[in-house]
């Protein structure tokens, strides 16, 4: 793979008077809150920088356009995080969704642990609430934008030793609420481990990062049930099903096997919940686990990328670029599924300004769906255009004739099964206006309760339901896409 750095603890304690430097210099530091001087960060990099090419192993055959030695720590003038500082220490304010985010501090924290930059890449903001990695000079494909040791990676895997007999018995508690949540034990434990960092307030290494975090989210855990009410089908179902798997979470660890000063206050829990939610990358090797790389989670996210993340066997994080990357641009990962933007918006609170497609909004067709194998990010309709996939016009097929002829129904369920297009055809062929009349009554049913739902969330009042606008976003996405597909719809006859 690519030659890099092995962590920054392996380097400093293989040269003894880095080693000795740093450890008095980290010590200072702890006892000052964790918050390095200008100096001091100085101090240390510029230590470590002079010894830092002898410490490059190669990992293998593949070598990228730079190395993790060539990253750098320097910051350019236009992105001045020092001006988002907290100017006082504290506790995380979380009574305060808008209280400030101390990112700046959270970079020193990081680069203390050995993370590491590309030249040129930095941290953007231009409001001090929304932020972003940048790169001001140009990254080459392939090369490493950004490295993050695993010191200062929270693992689920970690969090499941350190925890231990606790964390499988409120796990084993949790299985027995809801077997679905089997799956999710990785992010339970990402949010018990970010529960007990929140506990210790300061005093937790990882201050620096949580006290960096959003307060506020948008997605399906933070909205109410009068949400829920104001969203189509298919999306009221993805952002309800993550609110009730919090809802197990909790209900899981207030059982006390895991002991958390804050586990009964809703505010702090829903909050470890999102951050858990919204910030991990997952792994399948050597085991399944869910990671968050403080910095590494600050990318955005776009449908056409040009970063990728990625953990070696020892949890370090890097980001590479995909390719070439010009000045002045956004780093960005997928977040999910570009074709099928509403399960982004039910985990993240929000659209992404470049999604292509939607769901076809068929809820009430799911029994055929699942018979057919469909998945939901087949049955799509463009939202530039309003065209409609194939495998929708299938499935609504499939529907009139399972209801009308059986016989025809099982033939067609094995021309869909084995891609079998002639056949398919035969049967669209002959009841396409069947067809097509049942599309129209869909397309016009979702666009009448689209204009209702919205009007009902517009009523609510913005103080007591903060995310009624991403909800109406959402309900405009799909009146405008649906109003394009009725449009060819009455084109066809």
């Amino acid at each position: 793979r690519l030659p890099r750095l092995h962590c920054c603890q392996q380097l400093i304690t293989s040269i003894p008077i880095v080693h000795s430097t740093l450890t008095l210099l980290y010590s200072k530091a702890i006892t000052t809150t964790m918050r390095f001087s200008s100096a001091i960060v100085a101090a240390a990099i510029g230590i470590c920088a002079t010894s830092i090419s002898a410490f490059t192993p190669s990992r293998g055959a593949v070598a990228r356009s730079s190395t993790v030695s060539s990253l750098t720590q320097q910051s350019s003038p236009l992105t001045q995080l020092n001006q988002y500082a907290s100017a006082t220490a504290g506790a995380i304010n979380l009574a305060d969704e808008y209280a400030q985010r101390d990112v700046y501090s959270m970079e020193e924290f990081a680069t203390q642990y050995g993370l590491q930059k590309a030249p040129g890449v930095e941290l953007y903001s231009d409001d001090g609430s929304d932020y972003q990695l940048i790169t001001q000079q140009p990254i080459g494909a392939g090369q490493t934008c950004l490295y993050v040791p695993s010191d200062v990676v929270i693992s689920s895997e970690k969090a499941y030793q350190e925890f231990g007999n606790e964390i499988q018995q409120a796990e084993q508690v949790l299985v027995q609420i809801d077997q679905g949540t089997a799956a999710r034990l990785p992010l339970f434990r990402l949010m018990v481990k970010i529960l007990a960092e929140y506990d210790q307030g300061e005093n937790s290494a990882f201050f620096p990062w949580l006290n960096s975090l959003p307060r506020v989210y948008y997605n399906g855990v933070s909205m109410t049930n009068d949400c829920f009410s104001c969203l189509p089908p298919y999306a009221g179902w993805l952002a309800s099903t993550e609110k009730a798997n919090y809802d197990s979470f909790v209900t899981a660890l207030r059982q006390g096997y895991v002991q958390l000063q804050s586990v009964n206050d809703d505010t702090v829990t829903q909050w470890a919940y999102n951050v858990a939610l919204t910030r991990f990358q997952e792994v399948w090797s050597p085991q399944r686990a869910k990671l968050i790389a403080p910095m590494a989670d600050m990318l955005n996210h776009s449908a056409e990328p040009n970063c990728e993340i990625t953990f070696d066997d020892m949890g370090n994080c890097e980001v590479a670029a995909m390719y070439d990357i010009q000045p002045g641009t956004p780093l960005t990962i997928s977040y999910g599924d570009p074709t099928n933007p509403t399960p982004i918006f039910a985990q993240f609170g929000f659209l992404p300004a470049d999604c292509a497609t939607l769901f076809c909004k068929a809820m009430h067709l799911e029994p055929y769906i699942k018979e057919l194998g469909i998945e939901f990010k087949d049955l799509l309709i463009q939202t530039e255009s309003g065209e409609i996939a194939p495998k929708v016009w299938d499935l609504f097929l499939y529907e009139i004739l399972v209801n009308n002829d059986p016989g025809a129904a099982e033939q067609y369920y094995v021309a869909v099964k084995c891609n079998d297009e002639a056949t398919k055809q035969q049967y669209q062929d002959q009841y396409f206006q069947y067809t097509l009349d049942s599309m129209k009554q869909h397309v016009y049913s979702i666009l009448s309760d689209v204009d209702t739902l919205t009007a009902k969330a517009q009523n609510y009042d913005l103080s007591t339901h903060p995310r009624v606008p991403v909800i109406v976003a959402h309900n405009n996405l799909v009146r405008d896409t649906f109003t394009m597909t009725a449009a060819l719809l009455e084109q066809m006859g």
